[in-house]
């Protein structure tokens, strides 16, 4: 047995001591642990470790730091950037924070709530409602996605125009340093001005400077009255027109803008053809969307949270709807009636990703831009990949509420999906970034970096800005044991 080979084991056998036999996985498969979420990668860990808590996830980070092992810290393992997995070594500890799950307290004196790196969103979402409170925080994945992994990559999601991302939604955290020490900061504060805010640095930072263990988070008095629209709009532009005038209708019970282009639309139609897309070229109940048999270029899905009553929520829905349409930026609209129908105008947003994966791989690019800069960044965009390869099929779609585009790029028709991202995904990404950047946006606007867009992110940030960020991540972690190779490149 050599040197390293003796290091493992002894460390293997540390790890077993510290949380359990159990609870240290080296065999079997762990396909669930090692492979990313959209299965482009497959690492392989040293070995896969659960503590069931601070404590003990502290003892493992100091066992693996005395060991100059590193490890990655991984929640539900939902991530969209290849950030929560181990390298292909074979050398690296997987953290899985899972077992933490507990919700630890709720105040609702204080409208907080403290949870456990592991609890999942659902979880939180249904007990806080339990409680008579809403947790908004609301993406694809909450039935499998973490709080530790939402706020380790500052997600977003559907609410951000009303609630913010992930770190608006934080007042405090525990998280373990890369020494394995613990920080308690789970005060539920709104005001500490005794210095530096140092949540700040560990959400979003991936896992890379620490390892969040718990959260106190915002919560809200359940909204009276939520109701959804779904409307037809004849381009981004009147889009853009609409949240505008939702904005001013609606106010602060705004918390839904989504914007869909017709052929993201066109792929739930083709793939899910059980559910009841309105506005498109296959329904009748759009007049005057667009000429007979043909679909509108875009819809939007509203949503408006009322904490009156449900009648004074439509009341402002019909009236913004009416003088959307009286300027044009709205060509047909729906409300829903019930929940249920309510869930359904969601699930057709939702199902967007879905589709096209049904329809095969295809080149994410997760995109935010000024809101009102996004109709020429759309238009310009698409000229020039149309320019570079003709045929390419857009499916363009988002939080158009706070600027956040999935501006997503599939192969021609009846091209080799497959083919088609590994020869194309290399150039198209450059064009696309070239043009955020022009547009002054950011390349990642709630995915994160991971290792999938490390090396974009050192070409198109600062390099002011990520010597900043090398200068703090050396500071908290200067042997770079905490998920190396994430969001940072090697100088």
């Amino acid at each position: 047995m050599t040197g390293k080979e003796s290091l493992r084991t002894n460390l293997r056998a540390t790890l077993r001591a510290l949380v359990g036999d159990a609870h240290v996985l080296t065999e079997g498969d762990l396909t669930a642990y090692e492979q990313d979420w959209r299965k482009r990668e497959r690492g392989r860990a040293l070995a896969v470790v659960r503590p069931g808590n601070t404590e003990e996830v502290a003892a493992v980070v100091k066992a693996c730091a005395a060991a100059g092992v590193s490890l990655v810290p991984q929640g539900g393992n939902t991530g969209m950037v290849v950030g929560s997995i181990p390298d292909d070594t074979g050398t690296q500890v997987l953290l899985s924070l899972q077992r933490l799950n507990r919700i630890r307290s709720v105040d609702t004196a204080n409208l907080t709530v403290t949870v456990e790196a592991g609890c999942v969103l659902q979880t939180l979402q249904e007990a806080c409602e339990k409680e008579g409170f809403l947790f908004p925080l609301s993406l694809a994945a909450e039935g499998s996605c973490t709080i530790g992994g939402n706020l380790a990559t500052n997600a977003g999601g559907t609410q951000v125009v009303r609630y913010g991302n992930t770190r608006e939604l934080c007042l405090g955290l525990e998280v373990v340093t890369a020494q394995g020490e613990i920080w308690s900061g789970l005060t539920g504060l709104r005001k500490d001005n005794t210095g530096y805010d140092l949540r700040h640095l560990f959400i979003g930072s991936e896992g890379t400077l620490g390892v969040i263990t718990a959260a106190t988070l915002r919560i809200y008095p359940l909204p009276a009255a939520q109701l959804t629209a779904y409307a037809a709009v004849p381009s981004l532009d009147a889009a853009v027109a609409l949240l505008g005038l939702a904005h001013q209708h609606l106010n602060s019970g705004l918390t839904g803008f989504e914007v869909m282009g017709d052929f993201a639309l066109s792929l739930v139609r083709k793939h899910f053809p059980q559910q009841n897309v309105p506005f498109g070229a296959d329904t009748a109940s759009a007049p005057h969307a667009a000429a007979e048999g043909e679909a509108a270029p875009y819809c939007v899905v509203l949503e408006n949270s009322d904490h009156e009553s449900e009648d004074h929520a439509r009341a402002q829905f019909e009236r913004l709807l009416e003088a959307a349409m009286e300027q044009g930026c709205v060509l047909d609209a729906v409300v829903a009636q019930t929940q249920a129908q309510a869930r359904a105008l969601w699930h057709i947003r939702e199902s967007i990703p879905l589709a096209q994966a049904q329809e095969g791989l295809n080149i994410k690019h997760d995109i935010s831009i000024a809101v009102s800069r996004i109709p020429a960044f759309v238009t310009e965009t698409d000229a020039l990949l149309q320019q570079y390869l003709p045929g390419v099929r857009l499916v363009n779609y988002g939080h158009l509420g706070d600027g956040n585009l999935h501006y997503n790029v599939q192969a021609p028709e009846g091209a080799d999906a497959e083919a088609f991202l590994v020869e194309q995904e290399g150039p198209i990404n450059t064009i696309v970034y070239e043009v955020v950047e022009r547009y002054n946006g950011s390349i990642s606007a709630e995915h994160g970096i991971g290792s999938l867009k490390r090396e974009k992110l050192a070409k198109h940030k600062s390099p002011v800005a990520l010597g900043a960020m090398r200068a703090i991540k050396h500071a908290l972690d200067p042997h770079n044991l905490l998920n190396p190779g994430r969001v940072l490149s090697k100088e």
